[in-house]
């Protein structure tokens, strides 16, 4: 069961409970019985794999792409 997290709309006390995924996203306050919401936050992204760093495009050479070598051979005339 996932853990959310709760804010009373009375005394603004921040709390989390343990609730089933079919249970109403509405609680009591634990302090003073008043109506609590839930709060929404941003979940993280992780990127994972290839192609998500710099360091991953690089190959062994100076220039992966050859751009250099196009340049020697078009412009040596």
């Amino acid at each position: 069961m996932p853990i959310y997290q709760y804010r009373c709309l009375d005394c603004n006390l921040q709390f989390e409970i343990k609730q089933s995924f079919q249970d109403k996203p509405i609680a009591d306050c634990p302090t003073c019985h008043g109506i609590a919401r839930r709060i929404f936050s941003p979940v993280p992204i992780l990127f994972k794999g290839p192609g998500f760093y710099v360091t991953d495009s690089r190959g062994g050479s100076a220039n992966p792409e050859g751009l250099g070598e196009k340049a020697k051979d078009s412009g040596g005339d």
